[in-house]
């Protein structure tokens, strides 16, 4: 009997251990957790204001080429309609 409560003794103490190192890991691992998301909020935070000057060039630039598209469109069908056609 005597056995068993030493064997008793040493596995709370075991567990008195690793509740301890849980709390240590575990708080680290939220800091760490932290850390990584304020990273990752700056990086995207960043990454956004860079492209966003150069999405919206890119979208000025296809509007304008689609004007100068619909225009020449315009510009060539009443160049046909206004052509002369071959009579036969």
């Amino acid at each position: 009997m005597a056995k068993l409560n030493g064997q008793w003794k040493a596995l709370q103490k075991q567990l008195a251990r690793l509740e301890v190192q849980t709390r240590k890991v575990r708080g680290e691992a939220r800091k760490r957790l932290k850390r990584v998301e304020r990273q990752t909020r700056i990086t995207v935070r960043k990454a956004i204001r860079q492209a966003e000057p150069r999405v919206r060039q890119a979208v000025d630039e296809a509007a304008r080429i689609g004007r100068g598209l619909r225009a020449g469109v315009r510009a060539g069908t009443a160049a046909y309609r206004s052509g002369s056609r071959l009579k036969k």
